[in-house]
């Protein structure tokens, strides 16, 4: 049996490399929950270092999305 793949980053467009949706998807969103659950304010400072290489990456790649301060850490805020 095959350990399930995580569903982590696909940089520079920061989609997920298992589903293929904008990363955090779900399952990711869920996975850091868990693996964070006894470190929240851990978790927020992981989310923004993310952030902040998404930034860059869109800045320099093609523009900024609309969500992109949402996707990355508001949902965390309000889990």
């Amino acid at each position: 049996m095959t350990a399930p793949r995580e569903h982590l980053p696909d940089r520079p467009a920061w989609t997920c490399r298992q589903c293929g949706e904008p990363w955090p998807c779900a399952p990711a969103q869920t996975a850091l929950l868990h693996e964070y659950r006894d470190f929240r304010s851990l978790l927020m400072i992981y989310l923004a270092a993310q952030y902040w290489q998404a930034f860059e990456d869109f800045t320099a790649e093609s523009g900024m999305p609309a969500d992109l301060y949402t996707r990355f850490l508001i949902w965390a805020r309000r889990a």
